[in-house]
């Protein structure tokens, strides 16, 4: 008999996720890894969970010790930014992580 956590990823969702260059020493130099969440209405925290799940360390690049995301850090779902971890990710949705840039 399958255990619960297997039946839950069964009926998961798979997310592909690009990886900025700043954490692809996490990806092993993978540019975009796929996760699946254990959800078919997965959130964005899902996402970073089974990320951080698959590469050890990687959420916490990206999010703070109060649960945000890192000033330094854009999400973009579905083309467009999101800050909130608790939003939802529409079916078929990349999610994007990208480092901040600055000049001068």
């Amino acid at each position: 008999m399958p255990s619960r956590s297997a039946d839950r990823a069964a009926t998961g969702r798979r997310v592909r996720v690009a990886i900025p260059t700043p954490l692809q020493s996490y990806t092993a130099g993978a540019t975009s890894v796929t996760v699946t969440v254990g959800s078919d209405s997965p959130r964005l925290s899902d996402v970073l969970a089974a990320l951080d799940a698959a590469y050890p360390g990687i959420r916490f690049r990206m999010v703070d010790e109060a649960g945000r995301v890192r000033p330094h850090v854009q999400v973009f779902v579905g083309g467009a930014i999101e800050r909130d971890l608790a939003a939802l990710l529409p079916p078929n949705t990349e999610v994007f992580i990208v480092g901040a840039l600055s000049g001068g």
